[in-house]
């Protein structure tokens, strides 16, 4: 188990130093600080709620990952094969597994990143009053495995698109439908509904940005996780063998 994240963490380094010299990921922090600022204060009216409260700032992360989520994935894979260096890695003595967990491993750690730089918002307004520390954690616990969630699913798009344009707005379209369309349940069909609010990401997120640890929806996130790292393995073997 050592080795493997040993390993794992190699090419995880490898793929952070090529992020930190890309614009791209300058671009999208900010994108993701402005928008998550602008909808807390200004379309929210936080100043001019009755209540203290986070919930909405928290709010705003599914809808600002179904763009970041697919900049942070789009070359994860489909950029290696444009420069031909899929074939390379493939030849590696790394395992399948390795080298899924080692690229999930690098989007994980921005996107860790950037959720640290959103701190300032909680710390700068608890002289208006009083956030529970707990309820802020489980906020943030929620928006991690959000994260994961769909990091993993932009990641196998990744692996399925020949170009990182085709990953870009396969991610996004497919991002949409998961966080937004359980707006729409409450006028579908039981059955349709129940169905939507299953796989929709935001549905199970709700609980968190609330402040809740709902064991279910814990292990929703883990399991979607887990999954689609699984089929991101099951590209690679098919590419291996192919």
């Amino acid at each position: 188990m050592k080795t493997f994240f040993s390993r794992a963490a190699v090419l995880a380094r490898k793929e952070l130093y090529s992020w930190f010299i890309s614009p791209a990921l300058y671009g999208i922090t900010v994108f993701f600080l402005l928008f998550v600022s602008i909808w807390f204060y200004y379309l929210q009216r936080f100043f001019a709620m009755d209540t203290v409260t986070l919930r909405p700032f928290f709010s705003s992360f599914p809808l600002a990952f179904i763009l970041v989520i697919p900049v942070l994935t789009m070359k994860a894979w489909a950029e290696e094969k444009k420069l031909g260096s899929a074939e390379i890695l493939l030849t590696l003595p790394f395992t399948e597994w390795e080298l899924v967990f080692g690229k999930f491993l690098s989007c994980f750690t921005l996107l860790f990143a950037m959720l640290l730089l959103t701190l300032p918002v909680p710390l700068t307004l608890t002289p208006l009053g009083y956030f529970d520390p707990g309820v802020i954690f489980g906020e943030y616990s929620g928006a991690l495995l959000l994260g994961a969630s769909a990091t993993a699913l932009g990641l196998f798009l990744s692996s399925v698109s020949k170009t990182q344009a085709a990953s870009f707005l396969g991610t996004v379209v497919v991002l949409l439908a998961v966080m937004l369309l359980n707006n729409f349940s409450p006028n579908m069909p039981p059955l349709i509904a129940g169905f939507v609010n299953f796989i929709s990401l935001s549905f199970h997120f709700e609980s968190f940005s609330r402040g809740l640890l709902d064991s279910r929806d814990i292990a929703f996130f883990l399991l979607t996780t887990g999954l689609f790292l699984f089929l991101n393995t099951q590209v690679l073997i098919y590419k291996r063998w192919n």
